[in-house]
């Protein structure tokens, strides 16, 4: 196991660097002007400068922080919804199509809305990023309470365990792999639509920072910005991969 991961390591760490290599390459043949497409070392100095001498971590952190707020939000709400649909027909049946008709809905054309009653504000920003990262884990939650065996009801009740008991001890459980899988979804929908706020409602963060950069031509803090969110995304990725692991870690001894 330890030698798969060391591979799994190796192999990504090797494609890393024949992506900056690459970049490099196209970069010094000037393919794109250098005015909008800087090279690795403009873009690493850019990121140095930034983190220890500029705005771009307190940037940074107010990003996350709107990022993990309403993707906090949205999962509480979603796998409340979602198992209160999942395990009640009469939920189902009285929420069910209010859910159908606001789900289509991409959380851009509730932009205009959040403005309308929030105006241009944190709390707008917070609402578009939790409606956007609700679905995932809404969904999944209902349809993996919904899809337990129902064996496993009709033996709740002759144990007599009450609605709250099935959930925790038997429908969560089960339900436990398509959440958890939803949660890593719902998080980098959280970190995009924490972006697109930013830009539009002018907050601080790196949504702000990377529109401000890209109008005064300063490719360098544009891209600095854009690897900063990548390695969010993959922070935030591999930190509930380790989550996912723990969590699920009796389904794999039950194997």
């Amino acid at each position: 196991m330890r030698h798969f991961s060391l591979r799994r390591l190796l192999l990504g760490t090797g494609a890393l660097v024949l992506f900056v290599l690459a970049w490099k390459l196209v970069t010094d043949a000037k393919i794109v002007s250098p005015i909008f497409f800087p090279g690795p070392e403009r873009t690493y100095a850019a990121l140095v400068k930034g983190l220890f001498g500029g705005a771009l971590l307190t940037q940074t952190l107010e990003t996350i922080q709107r990022m993990l707020l309403g993707w906090l939000l949205a999962s509480f709400v979603g796998v409340f919804l979602g198992a209160l649909i999942g395990v009640s027909k009469q939920a189902r049946a009285f929420i069910a199509p209010t859910l159908e008709l606001l789900r289509p809905l991409p959380a851009s054309a509730m932009i205009p809305i959040a403005i309308a009653f929030l105006g241009f504000s944190d709390h707008m920003v917070l609402v578009v990023i939790a409606f956007g990262a609700l679905w995932p884990m809404l969904l999944a939650t209902m349809h993996g309470f919904a899809a337990m065996e129902p064996r496993l009801y009709e033996v709740s009740q002759v144990l007599g365990l009450s609605r709250s008991e099935v959930i925790w001890k038997l429908a969560l459980p089960s339900a436990m792999p398509m959440i958890l899988a939803s949660l890593r979804l719902g998080l980098t929908i959280s970190l995009i639509l924490a972006v697109v706020g930013e830009m539009l409602a002018s907050r601080e963060g790196l949504g702000q920072s990377i529109l401000a950069a890209s109008r005064s031509f300063r490719s360098p803090d544009l891209f600095a910005g854009i690897v900063i969110l990548g390695a969010i995304g993959l922070a935030g990725s591999r930190l509930l991969s380790v989550a996912e692991k723990r969590l699920l870690r009796w389904q794999a001894a039950s194997r």
